[in-house]
Order: structure tokens, then C-alpha cells, then sequence
């Protein structure tokens, strides 16, 4: 499987069979995002930032909420959380998206806010690959972050929702995080390749360039 991020927390994840587009940024965000081709859309929160559907060409399903769903051999659930975060009257949801591509479990956090309850912890359980935001401001930190991580257990960890030069929005840097899992700052990759049977053994953080 391939993963490519196109800046917040818009990625696309495709295999020889199908393609996924999650959180489709509007250009309020800064992010110069093409059009891109894709089976299915996934939203995880209502809002411009995260729901420009219209850059994704085709007649892809579009699923904006939590539910069980099968797209061309994808196999997505998708699972409500609060936004504790947002206040007032009419409080948005998120909603946390685990894709099966044949065996491999993507888990796509969204616009998570705080850390998940145990509960919610065990329905992510044996995550593959997790597209954390770790950024602050409207999502979880960068201590929460590493705090989930370390619930989750994943074998590889995408960070996303953070600062670039691009980011309009006053949000942490990605070297925040790392400080927080005790890394380096490491060379961010234009692409990750997944191989389901070749999978670290130990926690993996990578670091994406967003693409124009």
C-alpha cells in the first residue's frame, strides 16, 4: 500500500485495487491540494478544513460518519468520539476511521481531541498504521499524542495537523512530537510504502512531505 499526504490531515492510501482520500482540506488551511482520484472519501469532521470533497474526482462514497462500510475491498468502520474541545450549543463530533486493505489496518484519529477512553482504546486495537494528529490547537497535543501512541501500539505512526510553511493556523511543530517520543528530527519521506508482511517489529514514526 502506498500513503501520500497532501497536508493536514488529508492523505490518500491506495493499493493496486482501490484508493482512499481522507479530510479533503479546503484552501482556507494554506495547502495547494490537486485533484485526486479516489473510490471513497472519508470525513471526519464537518467542517471546510476537512471536508472539500470537490477536489476528489470520480463518483467516490463518501462516508461522513460512523458505521461499517465495504468500498471495491476496502473494509472501513468508522467510530464516534466528542470533540470536548468545541464549545457551545450543537457540539461537532469526530469520527476516528479504521480501513482494512486485505488484512493491513490503517487508523485514521481525525480531529481527536483528547485521549481516547479504554473502551475506545480496545476497539482500535491492532492498528497497523496510525495518521495521528499531534499538532494542538483544535486536536490532541503532542504528550497527548505520544501518550496514544502508546496505548495503540502501532508498528507505524504518520504524524499530521501540525505547523509547516504552508499551515495559515497557529498550530505545534512536528519536532514537538518527536521531542515527545524522544527522536530526532529525522528526513521526512515523499511517500511510505507498507508491505503488510514486512512490518517494523518495534514502533515506527515517519515523517511525510506534504504534496503539491
Amino acid at each position: 500500500m502506498e500513503v501520500i499526504w497532501y497536508g493536514h490531515s488529508c492523505f490518500r492510501l491506495r493499493t493496486r485495487g482501490a484508493a482512499a482520500v481522507t479530510d479533503p482540506c479546503g484552501k482556507d488551511v494554506g495547502y495547494n491540494v490537486p485533484r485526486l482520484r479516489a473510490d471513497v472519501v472519508t470525513i471526519s469532521r464537518d467542517h471546510p478544513d476537512y471536508n472539500n470533497c470537490a477536489l476528489v474526482r470520480g463518483s467516490p462514497k463518501v462516508i461522513s460518519g460512523p458505521g461499517e462500510y465495504e468500498v471495491k475491498g476496502i473494509f472501513i468502520t468508522g467510530i464516534a468520539t466528542a470533540l470536548k474541545k468545541a464549545k457551545g450549543q450543537g457540539r461537532p463530533k469526530n469520527t476516528i476511521y479504521l480501513f482494512d486493505f486485505d488484512g493491513l489496518t490503517v487508523c485514521h484519529l481525525g480531529n481527536l481531541d483528547h485521549v481516547p477512553s479504554q473502551a475506545q482504546v480496545q476497539a482500535l486495537s491492532a492498528v497497523d498504521v496510525l495518521l495521528i494528529p499531534v499538532g494542538a490547537l483544535t486536536t490532541i497535543s503532542a504528550s497527548q499524542a505520544a501518550e496514544v501512541i502508546g496505548l495503540l501500539e502501532p508498528r507505524i505512526v504518520v504524524p499530521m495537523h501540525y505547523k509547516t510553511k504552508a499551515v495559515k493556523t497557529r498550530l505545534q511543530p512536528v519536532s514537538r512530537f518527536l521531542k515527545e517520543m524522544g527522536l530526532p528530527k529525522t528526513r521526512p519521506r515523499d511517500s511510505l510504502e507498507i508491505n503488510k508482511k514486512k512490518l517494523p517489529s518495534e514502533t515506527q514514526v515517519v515523517v511525510l512531505n506534504y504534496k503539491e
